[in-house]
């Protein structure tokens, strides 16, 4: 697994992989050109949830299996993949995670009813891990499925995951909302060496594996609350030996909804970029090394790339070496935005993602060597 360099973990004996699978296919289809169209919402029939029975998942499955797609991606040396999607409108889309489809020289979307398609990619964002694909298909395939609000998720509901693993199309599991608020690396280079992370990530213990990416998690009520990304496993390389633990990941749905207008009307979506190099965490013992108060939660800044945001408006990176040789003493504890409580680089991120666009004002409540102050940043979009 690539290291991180905007968020530095260990991880003893687990591997995180993408939940999409190498398929043994030689053929091929082009990818024809795409014209840009908007998003609309489609009709959909949420369904209030009073009392859970058994009729309710098997009435859940009736009303979003035909909105869930197979994607079989075929690659230029003639090998495939495949993964899930689902459609989100009457125009065709159809949403899926980038690493599905990438390096694809073309996509085949099979529907419920064994109708295919070729499916065009009009954007993608490599940082949340979400493609825009679009099809043409008659009305009749069409089932959009209603998208949630993943805010208002909470540890302990039950969610549904139905998808594709290991190419067993229209595979229901379900599970619990296990954690709220998990990082892990975007597809997307960041300039200071490393990955740019994707934050506030949903975890489930729903069965997710191999060829479920991209497929909806989804509450109860049938609404999307996530897109299925990436399963954490114990094992070693080669997807023969992988299973599923129990920890799954989805892409948030407020993400989605904010970002995949913009896939659609340009392409591509900017982020906002502080320009702050952190890590979820720090122990006791580091703590007592930086200098930093046991009671003061906040993001600790390891580094300030140059020519940031942050480095223009003076905020401090470490810079005296530690017994810990990743861990330099002198840097900036942030520790509220806005006068929004910061407890951690999670905290930090999720807030920019939700709140903020390139060009926008944020002001920073740091600790600086035992003095409060706050500094007032303008936010850029993310370097390629």
């Amino acid at each position: 697994m690539k290291k991180i360099a905007i968020l530095s973990t260990a991880l003893f004996l687990i591997t995180m992989i993408s939940a999409c699978i190498p398929q043994n296919n030689t053929s091929t289809t082009v990818l024809p050109t795409l014209q840009s169209v908007e998003l609309q919402e489609g009709e959909v029939n949420v369904v209030p949830v009073t009392e859970i029975t058994e009729d309710t998942y098997v009435e859940l499955y009736k009303q979003v299996n035909p909105g869930v797609v197979a994607i079989i991606v075929y690659l230029e040396d003639a090998s495939a993949g495949q993964g899930s999607g689902f459609v989100v409108d009457m125009e065709g889309h159809i949403l899926t995670n980038y690493h599905v489809i990438e390096g694809a020289v073309g996509i085949e979307v099979v529907f419920p009813s064994g109708y295919r398609a070729v499916g065009e990619v009009i954007g993608s964002d490599l940082d949340s891990d979400i493609t825009v694909l679009h099809v043409v298909v008659p009305a009749e395939e069409l089932h959009p499925l209603p998208l949630g609000n993943s805010a208002e998720v909470k540890v302990g509901q039950t969610v549904v995951a139905i998808g594709n693993p290991y190419g067993l199309s229209g595979t229901m599991t379900v599970g619990i909302v296990s954690a709220r608020g998990r990082m892990l690396e975007s597809m997307r280079e960041a300039p200071s060496g490393g990955y740019f992370t994707a934050s506030d990530l949903v975890q489930t213990d729903a069965a997710i594996n191999p060829g479920n990416s991209g497929g909806p998690l989804l509450n109860l009520s049938g609404e999307v609350i996530g897109i299925n990304r990436a399963i954490r496993t114990n094992g070693d390389d080669g997807v023969s030996t992988l299973t599923n633990s129990g920890i799954g990941f989805a892409v948030p749905i407020d993400i989605v909804k904010r970002v995949v207008p913009f896939l659609i009307r340009d392409g591509i979506y900017s982020y906002p970029y502080l320009g702050i190099v952190s890590r979820e965490e720090l122990t006791l013992s580091e703590r007592e090394v930086l200098g930093l108060p046991a009671d003061v939660q906040g993001a600790y800044v390891i580094s300030v790339p140059e020519d940031g945001p942050a480095a223009a408006a003076g905020i401090l990176g470490g810079n005296r070496q530690t017994v810990f040789s990743d861990l330099p003493a002198g840097g900036d504890l942030i520790t509220a935005v806005d006068d929004q409580p910061i407890r951690n680089f999670s905290d930090l991120l999720s807030y920019l993602v939700a709140n903020k666009y390139p060009g926008d004002s944020m002001d920073i409540t740091i600790l600086r060597e035992g003095k409060e102050m706050t500094i007032s940043v303008v936010l850029a979009e993310r370097p390629d």
